[in-house]
């Protein structure tokens, strides 16, 4: 098996590659979408964040009341590191569990949008980037997600620079390009990711 940690700024297209990746055969694990999973309606995570932020964090329906929650933990350091210590263990389990499931030469691809911030390079057997200039981004967001120029500068400058994601990089996937070809260049990754998958699953491991 080879754990591949993927990441990339916000608007750098990391969304897909990741998809590309699937097309050719990669188990995917999208962390976001397990912290999603792992608070709702009727989960012993929600349970938990409801001790211990209370109900007024639930919408009518019993679910998760993200923009209130998120209204709370970020302007408060201690809030949010509470929060954390609840959601980050039950993505962890779930991640190990969703891995576990499978097969030994299976390419698995983590899509984790702050491992570089969160210093978890050393986790991956491989760490992918994706990488847009910042210009590209800022057009990206605007145009695509429909955010003021102030608010995409702003999601920019809240994450890692493209120095820190490029220095813990393995690969780096430049998506300044048209979809045609990103889909090349993503598939000379999955070449190489499935021979080393390969070489990880026989004990002939190629230098890391």
């Amino acid at each position: 098996m080879l754990k591949v940690g993927l990441t990339g700024g916000i608007g750098a297209g990391k969304s897909e590659v990741s998809r590309l990746l699937v097309e050719h055969g990669a188990v995917l694990i999208d962390s976001d979408r397990i912290a999603r999973e792992v608070v709702a309606p009727g989960t012993p995570g929600l349970a938990a964040v409801v001790e211990a932020f209370g109900p007024d964090i639930l919408t009518e329906d019993g679910s998760l009341d993200r923009p209130r929650l998120g209204s709370i933990v970020f302007a408060d350091p201690d809030r949010l590191a509470v929060l954390n210590s609840i959601v980050h263990p039950l993505v962890g389990a779930r991640s190990r569990e969703l891995e576990e499931a499978a097969t030994p030469d299976a390419v698995v691809i983590h899509d984790v949008p702050l491992l570089t911030e969160n210093g978890l390079a050393p986790f991956y057997n491989l760490v992918i980037v994706v990488d847009a200039s910042p210009e590209t981004q800022l057009d990206r967001l605007i145009r695509l997600r429909g955010m003021t120029e102030e608010e995409a500068r702003a999601r920019m400058a809240a994450q890692a620079t493209r120095e820190q994601r490029h220095a813990i990089a393995d690969v780096v996937i430049d998506n300044d390009v048209p979809l045609d070809a990103l889909r090349k260049r993503v598939d000379a990754v999955w070449d190489d990711l499935v021979h080393r998958a390969h070489a990880r699953s026989t004990g002939d491991r190629p230098a890391e």
